[in-house]
């Protein structure tokens, strides 16, 4: 199973985005070639082996970030009751 995580398009040369991955600092290169869509700088995108599948509405994906955002916090107990169980 994969989850796939919005990437937020930084920088587009030659076909190629380099999209920053959720909020974090981590980056990764996507090949616009698949897509039938245009794509600009700040465009959110799905990304598989490096392919760009397809462009995210923004809500879609702000919505999608803080849910993903909300199960990590569920998920670790030291940041959601600031102590470990």
């Amino acid at each position: 199973m994969c989850l796939a995580i919005p990437a937020k398009i930084e920088v587009i040369e030659n076909e190629v985005a380099k999209c920053r991955v959720g909020e974090g600092e981590t980056f990764i290169k996507a090949s616009l070639a698949l897509l039938a869509d245009e794509v600009t700088v700040g465009d959110y995108l799905i990304v598989h082996a490096g392919f760009a599948l397809r462009r995210l509405d923004p809500n879609e994906a702000e919505e999608t970030l803080r849910i993903l955002r909300d199960m990590a916090q569920l998920m670790d107990p030291v940041h959601s009751t600031g102590s470990p169980e």
